[in-house]
């Protein structure tokens, strides 16, 4: 159960009076309105309140979509394929960086990200010390996915995802997404004059869910759903979130005033621990193990410590160091983990049929890279 956090309590924790880093998500409909190419237009308050809090010695990090948006105007294909979105980001992403540095007298850097490098552990310390090093010395960061690279298995996908990652990885205090609705509401308010703003969310249960719908950007990757997804990996990381309007200015004025312009989502009470939440709400899953009823029930007690005798059944195609889900003999996911060995060498032990001591193999998990399922779901709240 969630405990419940009362205005007042996020007024003294998650207003701006609090903040020490900040990451600003801003979608494309907000950089390229009409996805034909940037604009200014909407930027200007959104700019101001970025040199403002800069102004109160608060670390701004900004992720921004638009690169495909951007890039659209240089190719004349209604439909485009895959192929030439890419090339699109390739052209736009120049311009929507050119878009932000005319709007500051200070350097900004920019920083494209794949999902591949934020699974790889060794790269997304690389990329922690980069973004510090970068506030360190006075810089904006301004961080996008690159998609002119990215594939269906490197892809984050969404900007509102990518924004919650690098909020964890950063240690951000709050994570601010702006959109083109100004919060969660409990209907569609495009389609029902009842429907109600949420203004504190203390968990992101079920009926949470079920409030945010499908709706989508027209010049877009996100929705209210992936919104509500970076919010509870935020959360996890003890980060507050926010969605709110970025086409209305006064949220930004409401901000600098210590005002919830939005929805504010709690974060946890117990934030999960930096390596086990980049397991769990970062790393993709390339394959799982399913346990034997005696390999299950000591794991789940606490012996975390797997040999192939454990293992009934190898399923994916993962290597040395990837990412698996742990299940028991009824498809029970117990556990994400990184493995000491590969898809192809547990199968090949796990199918011999006579399990002798010299074939078994010992410490199949990393000990230190494993997160139980239902202790990162429950215990921080």
């Amino acid at each position: 159960m969630a405990t419940v956090i009362s205005e007042e309590y996020m007024k003294t924790n998650g207003y701006i009076s609090t903040w020490k880093r900040i990451v600003l998500k801003i979608g494309s409909a907000l950089i390229a309105p009409d996805g034909k190419g940037c604009s200014s237009h909407n930027l200007l308050a959104i700019a101001q309140f970025i040199i403002e809090c800069r102004k109160r010695h608060i670390d701004v990090i900004l992720v921004s979509s638009g690169s495909v948006a951007a890039g659209r105007s240089f190719f004349a294909e209604a439909k485009p394929s895959i192929g030439l979105k890419k090339a699109m980001a390739a052209a736009g992403q120049a311009e929507m960086l050119a878009t932000w540095d005319r709007l500051f007298d200070f350097p900004t850097a920019q920083v494209l990200l794949t999902h591949g490098d934020l699974t790889d552990k060794e790269r997304y310390d690389s990329i922690k010390e980069t973004i510090s090093t970068l506030l360190e010395n006075g810089l904006l960061p301004i961080i996008n996915e690159n998609d002119t690279v990215t594939t269906d298995y490197l892809k984050v996908g969404d900007n509102d995802n990518l924004s919650a990652m690098v909020a964890a990885a950063t240690h951000a205090d709050v994570l601010i997404m702006c959109s083109d609705i100004e919060g969660l509401f409990t209907k569609d308010p495009n389609k029902y004059d009842d429907a109600v703003i949420v203004k504190t969310v203390n968990e992101i249960d079920e009926n949470i869910k079920s409030m945010a719908g499908c709706a989508t950007s027209s010049v877009g990757t996100g929705g209210m759903a992936t919104k509500l997804e970076a919010a509870e990996k935020a959360a996890a990381h003890g980060i507050y979130s926010y969605i709110v309007n970025g086409f209305n200015q006064s949220v930004f004025t409401d901000f600098l005033s210590d005002k919830n312009p939005g929805t504010l989502f709690a974060p946890y009470a117990k934030p999960l621990d930096q390596d086990i939440h980049w397991l769990t709400h970062t790393t993709r899953e390339q394959g799982e193990l399913v346990l034997n009823k005696e390999g299950a029930d000591a794991f789940i007690l606490g012996d975390t410590a797997l040999s192939t005798d454990d293992v009934v059944e190898v399923n994916g195609n993962f290597s040395n160091g990837d990412t698996v889900i742990i299940k028991d003999s009824e498809g029970e996911e117990l556990a994400k983990a990184s493995t000491n060995y590969s898809s192809c060498l547990l199968s090949y032990i796990a199918d011999i049929s006579d399990k002798s001591s010299s074939n078994s193999v010992s410490s199949v998990l990393q000990e230190d890279n494993i997160a139980m399922l239902n202790e990162a779901s429950e215990d921080g709240r």
